[in-house]
């Protein structure tokens, strides 16, 4: 009567079809859901936390509790309201006649809501068998009471029906008609007049009308609710939620067209108890009326407690739940009862129904749309597992009940809509932070994989450019505590490419009873999440170490994400020192042993590569057309303290693109030069880089025009885009040291054994290079003054003689020697471009 007598009938059934085409959407996703696996105790909560993961679960999971606590408030406050209307004093008077004996005042009917919620309580305290069994005689009760609202809409003569209104002055009187089938009356309530409401004395509207009617179609959830209680709940939700919507919305429709065509407004607006005025049994109606909302009450009181049950149960909110998990003998989950009964008994304080029927409405919107969003989530991600029993919905489906629910929220009332986003957001970013790992399986996990793997088959090699290029990282650690402070410097290196953590495990799986790297794993990873490095993992068993590197090489990522460059540690005697216990983020006295990666290895202990694999896996790596760098004493590099220092003055990064150990073919723009200024660079754009300084040196000999060289070079840098400072650095002493130990002059042998660009040719020049020359070559890098936060160098070839390794590992480790932090960087593939 409310809505029609409002709304109209055009506009009541209008609200009828959104209201059940938001809540059928709602249900197919519920029996999707439903039917695709065990249910426990939580309804709605259990299937989205089960679908979306504990932060979404969590946080809808206490929306939805407070949905159920307002709605249980709601249906009290709504019995009191039609107590009161029975037996209640008419206003003006001091003294009850006959039935009419019931006070009213907000205090007394505050009192009656209390009395009404403590019968709730009792039913609800003894468990669901004794609230099943009430619900079903409620049921029978109801649809006698239906049976003859029916009939008596045929049965009973036209009549009028006085109305008694509060008014200043006391009480007013208006007079309803019951006019029987009239075309004329039928006519007048096709239209919507919104007026006054009589209890609250609020203008209604369609929206706050569609709140209040929305209310009375919230019940679809009352059989999940129960999901813990039910023996069969995905073979009985699906049934009966279903049938539930189906009948109830015939209902709704034959009863508001009855209504139009036989009660005129002033009987639909003024008085909504008008069914008892015109049944042929009135006291049934009365009693139905009870029935219904006392039943509504306790659903929602029920269902509230076994969310709250449900979260207390899964540890999400840590200790501020932990009472509601007690239960009585027979499994009752009591505290949760009583707890839900307190806040309910706290929201009956509102005093009006009308008062928070659009709360209740925006929250079980925001929950029926995440509903949705689960069963949409799960549709999307394509998992096999996901293959539901109730096939009679889809993706469309889904997407059209948040939709609707996202709309209507907002249409019934912005501000609430809006407040409860607002809540939804801080909750999901509480337990995001704060709660534990659950072992429920995260939606977005199947999500992010699904697209992902999309993108990857998009991500065509074929389309590489020289403009798009960047560096794709391969670290390889042999073990992490000697490594920490390398990993962070090479995440820096990266720029939001790719980078692998590869570690190679010295043994052979035939002799193995299973694979050893699996229970390694998650100690990586945890090294990952814990140094915060965006970086994947990579473990590998093989006969060697070097063997184990070309394997790393060749798998490693994954279509057009796969590793370009190859980062080493240097090869020396020094002894590893642990940086993981040192690093801040495991100074904890939680964590003696972190991760559980083995001790370093003692300095006496002999190692497991030799120079000469070293070396080899260098040249293979070449062979493969991937960069090289080789970090040296990066574990010396304190990043934090070097920014610290960065306003006076700022840190330098210095750079040599030159050949150090071929004077004879000294130049700064072939492939690997330009390489390693694009490294530097690179460095130098991080963001905990930023305020470094670059200063390039430019090697010049008497009578070489060093200005024009330097020109030149600036040029160079100018047409890149790279910020640098050029420094002449004079080198004819040290020169003069090579010519005095090589074999001929310039010009001869040993420059025509240049290698040519792109062409894997090892020269032949390590037997020509003195240590003399490399020790003076060693004093002019350490000479440039101040001291950088790191050097780059130019790597060259390993030679092609492989008897020949030992030597050329002893000139880079003489050309390197007590010069800090350096990377030694050799270049195959071209990285920089000029054109737009």
């Amino acid at each position: 009567g409310f809505v029609v007598g409002y709304a109209g009938l055009y506009q009541a059934l209008a609200m009828f079809a959104v209201a059940y085409f938001i809540i059928g959407m709602t249900v197919l996703s519920v029996c999707a859901i439903a039917t695709n696996g065990a249910l426990d105790a939580g309804g709605a909560y259990y299937m989205i936390s089960r679908a979306l993961g504990p932060e979404f679960g969590g946080s809808i999971g206490i929306m939805f509790f407070l949905a159920n606590v307002c709605g249980s408030a709601l249906y009290v406050l709504g019995l009191v309201e039609a107590v009161v209307d029975s037996f209640g004093i008419p206003p003006g008077q001091e003294v009850g006649t006959g039935i009419h004996v019931l006070p009213q005042s907000y205090w007394y009917e505050l009192l009656y809501g209390t009395v009404l919620l403590a019968l709730c309580l009792l039913v609800c305290l003894v468990g669901a068998s004794i609230y099943a069994k009430a619900t079903f005689l409620i049921f029978l009760i109801v649809a006698a009471v239906l049976g003859t609202v029916l009939v008596s809409f045929f049965a009973t003569r036209p009549l009028k029906v006085p109305i008694r209104l509060p008014s200043l002055n006391g009480t007013e009187t208006d007079n309803g008609f019951f006019t029987g089938f009239s075309l004329n009356t039928l006519r007048d309530n096709l239209g919507g007049e919104y007026r006054v409401d009589y209890t609250t004395g609020k203008m209604m509207s369609f929206s706050s009308v569609f709140a209040v009617m929305f209310n009375g179609c919230t019940g679809i959830m009352a059989g999940s609710n129960m999901s813990g209680d039910l023996k069969r709940p995905s073979y009985s939700i699906p049934r009966g939620t279903i049938s539930a919507v189906l009948f109830t919305y015939l209902v709704y429709n034959l009863l508001a067209f009855l209504m139009c065509a036989t009660c005129n407004r002033i009987l639909l607006q003024k008085d909504y108890g008008f069914l008892r005025d015109i049944s042929i049994f009135p006291p049934l109606v009365t009693v139905g009326i009870y029935a219904a909302t006392l039943s509504a009450a306790m659903s929602n009181l029920i269902g509230a407690s076994r969310i709250l049950y449900a979260l207390a149960r899964d540890d999400l909110f840590g200790r501020a739940l932990a009472l509601a998990k007690k239960t009585s003998a027979s499994g009752n989950p009591v505290m949760a009862v009583i707890l839900s009964w307190l806040v309910v008994q706290v929201v009956l304080f509102s005093g009006k129904l009308n008062t928070i029927a659009s709360v209740v409405t925006t929250f079980f919107l925001l929950v029926y749309a995440t509903v949705n969003l689960a069963c949409l989530a799960l549709e999307w991600a394509s998992a096999p597992n996901f293959r539901p029993t109730f096939r009679y919905f889809t993706w469309h489906t889904c997407l059209l009940g948040i939709a609707g629910c996202c709309i209507m929220m907002f249409l019934i009332s912005p501000v609430s809509a809006s407040a409860s986003l607002g809540f939804l957001l801080l909750l999901l970013l509480a337990l995001h932070y704060l709660s534990p790992s659950s072992t429920w399986g995260y939606i977005s996990q199947a999500l992010i994989f699904h697209q992902v793997r999309k993108y990857l088959l998009m991500l065509d090699v074929r389309k590489d450019h020289v403009k798009f290029w960047r560096p794709q990282m391969l670290l390889m650690v042999q073990n992490p505590r000697g490594s920490a402070r390398l990993i962070d410097f090479v995440n820096d290196l990266k720029k939001s490419g790719l980078y692998v953590l590869g570690h190679v495990e010295l043994q052979d799986l035939d002799m193995l009873p299973s694979d050893p790297l699996q229970p390694q794993q998650d100690s990586w990873l945890s090294l990952v999440d814990k140094l915060n490095v965006k970086a994947f993992v990579s473990l590998t068993l093989a006969p060697s170490v070097r063997h184990g590197v070309r394997q790393l090489l060749f798998t490693s990522g994954l279509g057009g994400m796969r590793p370009n460059t190859l980062v080493l540690g240097f090869y020396d005697d020094e002894a590893p020192q642990d940086g993981l216990a040192r690093h801040p983020a495991f100074t904890s006295a939680r964590e003696e042993v972190p991760l559980g990666f083995p001790p370093l290895r003692a300095p006496t202990t002999p190692k497991l590569l030799s120079a000469r694999e070293y070396v080899g896996i260098v040249a293979d790596a070449l062979k493969m057309l991937r960069n090289v760098l080789l970090a040296r004493q990066l574990e010396s590099l304190d990043k934090a303290w070097e920014l610290r220092r960065a306003a006076s003055p700022p840190p330098t990064i210095h750079v040599w693109p030159v050949n150090l150990l071929r004077p004879d073919s000294a130049r700064y723009a072939d492939t690997c030069s330009l390489f390693l200024l694009q490294m530097a660079c690179v460095l130098n754009m991080a963001r905990a880089w930023r305020r470094a300084r670059l200063r390039l040196f430019l090697c010049v000999e008497a009578g070489t025009m060093p200005h024009a060289q330097e020109e030149k070079l600036r040029q160079l840098l100018k047409d890149l885009r790279i910020q640098a400072q050029i420094q002449l650095v004079p080198w004819d002493a040290i020169t003069r040291l090579h010519w005095q130990n090589s074999h001929g002059p310039p010009g001869g042998p040993a420059e025509e054994e240049e290698e040519e660009e792109g062409v894997v040719n090892f020269p032949t020049n390590t037997t020509q290079v003195s240590d003399e020359y490399v020790c003076a070559a060693n004093k002019l890098v350490l000479a440039q003054s101040p001291a950088p936060a790191v050097r780059f160098l130019y790597l060259p070839r390993p030679p092609a003689d492989t008897s020949l390794y030992p030597l050329y590992l002893h000139q880079l480790e003489l050309l390197t020697r007590g010069l800090g932090p350096t990377v030694l960087v050799h270049g195959v593939s071209a990285v920089t471009s000029t054109q737009l």
